[in-house]
């Protein structure tokens, strides 16, 4: 881990009270994207074919640390913290996910990375099914993980069943206006445990350190408004996402990831009637958390996905 004095001079980093977190042959940079700082963390092959990671709630781009070592011997590997994630800028208007999309495609191409294959979790996917949508001739090739994205996979009602409802409840809460803010301030770390355990397969996959840490990420600098603004917002999301479908169906290769117990069961087959080039895979003994859960298996899909499709 960075020492919090090195993070606070370093002078692009807009949450300079969070401690940077080290990952080995990789570095922290900070790019301009649309007017939006963003952090991004770079390495592996510089001219080795591109691949961008997004994470989703509650994490940061420490959600790909296990997977980046595995993809950095052939691929450019980009890891990014999402706006008002991590050590990225916490803007406000909207997060509606077109609107982050345009931020994160523009912090790609500040990095110098003119096409590109991207890999999304959670929201993180909810943002890369736009991006999709508004980008498709600058990627190569998108996987999705275990996400419902809104308007797409994301279910229209909320299931009242407790075998199933624990899954999903938060989407409901999340839109409250204010409430959440009230019964969350500082219980952060409270909260972001239960996701962290509750959601894995095996509840000790998150150590207390590593709780701490994404729970620190909220609480900086506005990061539970941030948070809780991708769920507020994601009726406009699923609005423009729809909005783009009705023009045409994605073309370029996409990998749906399910795992075996984790939110959707079948990403591939939910994704399909949007996108016409579409393959998926169930990652066994995970939770909602397959890239800390499985990180080798989820690198060797990536890997060989981007293999079979070039």
């Amino acid at each position: 881990m960075t020492d919090p004095a090195t993070t606070a001079r370093v002078p692009d980093n807009p949450v300079r009270d969070l401690p940077l977190h080290d990952l080995a042959g990789f570095t922290h940079r900070w790019v301009d994207a649309g007017g939006v700082r963003l952090h991004a963390v770079e390495g592996g092959q510089p001219n080795g074919p591109a691949v961008v990671l997004l994470a989703g709630f509650p994490q940061t781009w420490w959600a790909w640390r296990k997977v980046m070592p595995g993809l950095a011997d052939r691929f450019h590997v980009i890891a990014i913290d999402l706006p008002g994630q991590g050590h990225s800028e916490r803007p406000d208007g909207s997060y509606d996910t077109h609107t982050v999309a345009a931020y994160v495609h523009a912090a790609v191409q500040a990095l110098g990375v003119s096409t590109y294959w991207l890999a999304a979790h959670d929201i993180g996917a909810w943002v890369a099914f736009s991006l999709a949508l508004k980008y498709e001739s600058r990627l190569r090739g998108l996987a999705l993980l275990d996400a419902g994205i809104p308007g797409i996979t994301l279910p229209d009602t909320i299931p009242t069943d407790p075998e199933v409802a624990w899954k999903t409840w938060h989407f409901a809460f999340h839109l409250v206006p204010d409430l959440p803010e009230t019964l969350l301030t500082g219980r952060e770390r409270e909260y972001v445990g239960w996701f962290l355990k509750a959601k894995t397969l095996a509840s000790d996959t998150f150590d207390d350190a590593e709780i701490e840490q994404y729970a620190a990420a909220i609480t900086a600098d506005g990061g539970l408004r941030a948070s809780l603004a991708y769920y507020r917002d994601a009726a406009e999301s699923a609005r423009k996402n729809h909005e783009a479908l009705e023009q045409r169906h994605l073309t370029v290769p996409v990998l749906g990831i399910s795992s075996s117990h984790g939110s959707i069961p079948d990403m591939a087959a939910s994704i399909r009637p949007w996108a016409d080039n579409t393959t998926g895979i169930v990652v066994p003994d995970a939770g909602h958390f397959i890239p800390d859960e499985q990180p080798d298996a989820v690198a060797a899909a990536l890997a060989g996905f981007i293999a079979e499709s070039d």
